[in-house]
């Protein structure tokens, strides 16, 4: 089978590899649909470092293809979403209510980081029954593939961030991630959401999502404004779906004391993260910080694709662009460098 490869720091490309044969729990599955991610980036250019021939890509659905002897509720054929986090459900990590984090830190992130990931002809999932779901006939592919990462991350930031009915959140830049933050929050029953970039398009996405108000920070200090916006007592909840420290920092500043900072950001440089002091009450406001990684799991993928069934949010306006599987090095380029406004590149197999 074809495979598309981080084949060292920096270079990608195309190879030829073995199609994967399942365990006794697990499967193998035959790619349909796929997203590229902009941690894809982050890897080929070493956040984790170095990886030699390794495949890329964590966000696909596709068809069955083999099964393992002890998988029960999957046979070839069936229609899947596999969570771009597959945990080992049996780890103590998971037992302990950390799934993402089974087998140590970020270990339930397999895809593209310790296994190869999906942007092949085909590819393994471990404990099949446990980590993909059945995608219901009336979803389609193009939507069922953001439940796998993006849908799941984003809305996890907003899960994380404890948003109270009524209340007031502050996203941190509006690329994927933001935006299904953005739309997670409004489904939270949040009152006032706060979005802060500086592309139009993605201030127009998100005012599709729910935002009630726009912050340019290239035309407005972003954090004065939402102290403004909110009386001056700040957020609620801030969340941090960019990666930087400044964004970050910020993200502190405007949480009011007792608020939730909620980081699905992927801060992929840099040896430390820095809080500002004063804004952090000097360590004693009683604001919580909350870091995650995409839950996985089927019970997650059934309950995101619950919600694509009851149109309650149609994450498809993402996609910016389509390619073909043999155009994935460009599809990659355009992401990587974020060319001709790119937000989300979808991949046909």
């Amino acid at each position: 089978m074809k495979a598309f490869v981080m084949k060292s720091l920096d270079t990608v490309g195309f190879v030829d590899k073995p199609i994967p044969k399942p365990g006794p729990s697990d499967a193998v599955i035959k790619t349909t649909k796929a997203l590229i991610c902009t941690s894809d980036s982050h890897t080929a250019h070493g956040a984790i470092g170095p990886r030699e021939n390794l495949t890329l890509g964590h966000e696909a659905v596709g068809l069955v293809h083999a099964v393992g002897s002890e998988v029960k509720l999957f046979k070839p054929g069936d229609h899947v979403v596999v969570g771009a986090i597959t945990p080992d459900w049996g780890d103590l990590a998971s037992q302990a209510g950390h799934s993402s984090q089974s087998g140590g830190a970020l270990g339930g992130w397999k895809f593209a980081n310790v296994k190869d990931g999906v942007f092949a002809e085909y590819f393994h999932v471990n404990e099949a029954d446990a980590n993909m779901a059945m995608i219901p006939q009336d979803v389609a592919e193009e939507s069922a593939v953001y439940c796998s990462d993006m849908m799941s991350t984003g809305f996890m930031a907003a899960e994380n961030g404890d948003i109270p009915i009524g209340g007031t959140v502050a996203v941190f830049a509006l690329g994927p991630i933001g935006l299904m933050a953005v739309a997670g929050a409004k489904l939270r029953g949040a009152g006032l959401v706060i979005g802060v970039d500086s592309v139009l398009e993605r201030q127009e996405l998100a005012r599709s999502y729910g935002a009630d108000v726009i912050v340019d920070f290239t035309k407005q200090d972003a954090v004065a404004r939402i102290m403004e916006l909110t009386g001056g007592q700040g957020v609620d909840c801030a969340v941090e779906a960019l990666g930087t420290e400044l964004s970050f920092q910020n993200a502190v500043r405007v949480t009011k004391p007792g608020g939730t900072i909620s980081n699905a950001g992927y801060h992929g440089k840099g040896d430390f993260v820095g809080i500002p002091r004063l804004a952090w009450g000097v360590g004693m406001a009683e604001k919580t910080i909350r870091t995650g990684l995409c839950p996985g799991g089927r019970l997650r993928m059934e309950r995101l694709l619950r919600i694509l069934q009851s149109r309650r949010m149609d994450p498809t306006r993402l996609t910016t662009h389509t390619f073909a599987f043999d155009q994935l090095e460009r599809a990659f380029q355009v992401m990587d460098k974020k060319l001709d406004g790119v937000i989300k590149p979808l991949i046909t197999f």
